[in-house]
């Protein structure tokens, strides 16, 4: 499977840093069971464009994301036993990239975590297909540049294990960040804050996901009523909404503190804010109160104002509630 940057030269500095963490991942130790979970690179080259060359990235072919898979149920709700495995092998590849390669993924969506294909007919099925009956085609331009429809594959037998893929954003973890980082509703408060932040932006990403994937709605919008999309004072205030206001400590540290939490520290657009609603309220679908304390208590591991508070990928792949259902 190929990753092609359109434009290489434009893209320089993307294309070198994505590279840099698949080598930084290649000299890690080879023995962590999170490798597996993780997409990695075979090769890398050149190919000629017309008007510029473009970088090719070369992956083990995979099937398709978790989101488009998502999007195969009616009610775009996964099961428990699907999500459980998903998290488990999500966190053991954060595992092995915080602990063994000192990798922040920084981008972690449904999108990018792919599903394996186990079954090889899948692609020797594709093939015999485009011999029978060849995709659609076209020249584009006066030197014969030719494109193609696409073929999709056919659901395999034997589906994989999921990979957590895409390191173009990621982040050497040895490093100081106060970046903007992350999908705007997934982004960690100490992003938008200007807070230092470090390895466990990755663990409230994953707790903001896997939110949206397995209850089918996501825990914040960042919708600001009076621009009519994302803005980070609205999102802010969801978050102040669901888990009360941040501890003085975080905003201390926060280079953009006055912005949000000038004077004494009160929140500044206080007519975004509504009387807060904890995660018991805002679960609807589980049954069973035992089932249902043990999955809010995942979500609390992760979804921490302070950093220092969250679980590791460590801890959180040995969680009761994804063993319960493995």
């Amino acid at each position: 499977m190929l990753k092609i940057f359109v434009q290489a030269s434009s893209m320089g500095q993307q294309v070198d840093d994505e590279l840099k963490m698949y080598r930084r991942m290649e000299q890690s130790p080879k023995g962590h069971p999170g490798r597996n979970a993780v997409r990695t690179l075979l090769d890398t080259f050149y190919i000629d464009g017309p008007e510029d060359k473009h970088r090719c990235l070369v992956h083990r072919p995979l099937w398709e994301s978790v989101l488009t898979f998502l999007r195969r149920n009616p009610v775009e709700r996964l099961p428990s036993a699907v999500v459980a495995f998903v998290l488990r092998r999500l966190f053991l590849a954060l595992d092995y990239l915080h602990t063994e390669c000192q990798i922040i993924h920084t981008d972690i969506k449904a999108d990018n975590i792919m599903l394996g294909i186990n079954d090889d007919s899948v692609f020797s099925d594709f093939e015999e297909k485009e011999l029978q009956r060849p995709v659609p085609r076209k020249e584009v331009d006066m030197d014969g540049r030719t494109i193609y429809m696409s073929r999709d594959l056919r659901m395999p037998n034997d589906l994989g294990a999921p990979v957590l893929c895409d390191f173009g954003s990621a982040m050497l973890g040895n490093q100081y960040h106060t970046e903007f980082i992350q999908p705007n509703i997934y982004r960690a408060p100490e992003v938008i804050l200007g807070v230092p932040w470090t390895y466990s932006v990755d663990i409230w990403n994953v707790g903001c996901m896997i939110w949206d994937i397995y209850e089918g709605g996501s825990l914040f919008t960042g919708q600001d009523p009076e621009f009519q999309k994302y803005r980070s004072r609205a999102h802010l205030a969801d978050m102040i909404n669901l888990l009360g206001p941040p501890p003085p400590s975080l905003l201390a540290q926060g280079e953009l503190r006055d912005k949000f939490f000038p004077g004494e520290g009160d929140f500044r657009t206080k007519n975004l804010l509504k009387d807060q609603v904890p995660l018991e309220e805002l679960e609807t679908t589980l049954e069973g109160e035992e089932e249902r304390e043990a999955f809010l208590r995942l979500m609390r591991k992760m979804l921490q104002w302070e950093p220092g508070k969250r679980s590791s990928a460590k801890e959180l792949g040995e969680d009761e509630w994804i063993h319960k259902h493995l």
